[in-house]
């Protein structure tokens, strides 16, 4: 049997993990005897019950066997606990792999207190690449890939960018696990939300805003130009804006108001991905909603200066705007229309991952 600990800590990382427990679950059915024994340690990265404990429970996640609790802190301070508390599980529970999702500081710790015990690690989600260093996630991304032995790509471009790194190893080409997961929890979503009409949007008429990266919160000059943007588009079509606590805070601090923008608390995944499908447009700087908004089949505008899902660029489906307030304004309101097929598989990703790690062992 192989013991496999899964590291999570960050609300897109709880979404990646359920199409992975559902593989696990199903390959353990398939014989008289499980082959896959799952320990899951939450770093506590995401410490807000509306942004942790409510996606364990509404996407019908099995509770972590730990939760280190690090909560906020500088990325030094976050990283060092984070390593800390994992390698006192991995010592103590001796598991043959460690599966870390992502690019965030859990992603980075959970490889790292891994590699040291000589404990192999698989990175699902290898392989992205924004190519700008200043970003935290850039440097996660690309030292997890160096020390993981089986690297889990979600596009042929994952493939291409560790191939130039010199990374050609346990690399394997496996569709994205957030495609298996919109495909299974959408129509969870349309059965169980009511998040259309308790915010009384019509489907289709609104825009969807996500802001919450640090390089647009921290920065005013920034997060300004975002919020003028959004109070200009409100004035065409509603925005509706789940505020995140970064967000929020950063607002509060700036003593900005937003009078046009609806503002409502942090939501649920699934009220999340069915506010998503049903917008007429997103505006995000978030990695994951990017890519569910071409999942969707929504236009996406990103209010980055780069992207890691290059993809989504390239098939139409979202434009970079950077913090332009014109540019912004003027891709939301016109939308791009020239736009291609998912390049991010058909939903077997995760299939195919615990199927790789079976054989790896």
């Amino acid at each position: 049997m192989i013991r496999l600990i899964n590291v999570v800590g960050a609300r897109p990382q709880f979404i990646k993990l359920g199409p992975i427990q559902r593989a696990i679950t199903a390959a353990n059915q398939e014989g008289a005897a499980p082959v896959i024994e799952e320990l899951v340690a939450h770093t506590g990265q995401h410490y807000d019950a509306a942004m942790s404990d409510r996606f364990f429970s509404e996407l019908e996640l099995r509770p972590p066997d730990v939760n280190l609790g690090v909560g906020s802190g500088s990325h030094g301070v976050q990283t060092a606990a984070m390593l800390t508390g994992l390698e006192q599980m991995f010592a103590a529970e001796q598991p043959d792999l460690v599966v870390t999702y992502g690019d965030t500081n859990s992603t980075l710790a959970g490889a790292l207190a891994a590699s040291k015990l000589n404990v192999p690690v698989a990175h699902v989600e290898a392989g992205l690449r924004s190519f700008n260093r200043r970003m935290p996630e850039e440097i996660n991304r690309i030292l997890t890939d160096q020390i993981s032995d089986l690297l889990f790509c979600p596009t042929e471009t994952g493939v291409q960018n560790l191939a130039n790194e010199g990374v050609r190893d346990g690399v394997f080409l496996t569709g994205d696990v957030m495609c298996d997961s919109v495909h299974f929890n959408l129509e969870l979503a349309r059965r169980r939300s009511d998040a259309i009409g308790r915010h009384s949007l019509t489907p289709g008429a609104y825009v969807l805003a996500t802001i919450h990266r640090a390089e647009n919160t921290d920065d005013p000059a920034r997060l300004n130009a975002i919020v003028d943007a959004l109070e200009t588009i409100a004035a065409e079509h509603p925005v509706v804006l789940p505020l995140h606590p970064r967000t929020q805070a950063a607002l509060a601090a700036a003593a900005r108001t937003l009078a046009r923008v609806q503002v409502i608390e942090p939501v649920g995944y699934l009220d999340m991905i069915l506010l998503e499908a049903e917008a007429r447009a997103i505006v995000t700087d978030s990695g994951g909603v990017q890519k569910e908004a071409c999942l969707h089949g929504v236009p996406c505008v990103t209010v980055r200066d780069e992207t890691e899902w290059t993809e989504t660029v390239e098939t139409g489906w979202n434009l970079i705007a950077g913090a332009d307030p014109e540019r912004i304004v003027q891709a939301t309101l016109e939308l791009p229309h020239a736009r291609g097929p998912s390049p991010y598989g058909v939903g077997d990703a995760a299939t195919q991952i615990v199927q790789i790690i079976r054989r790896s062992q």
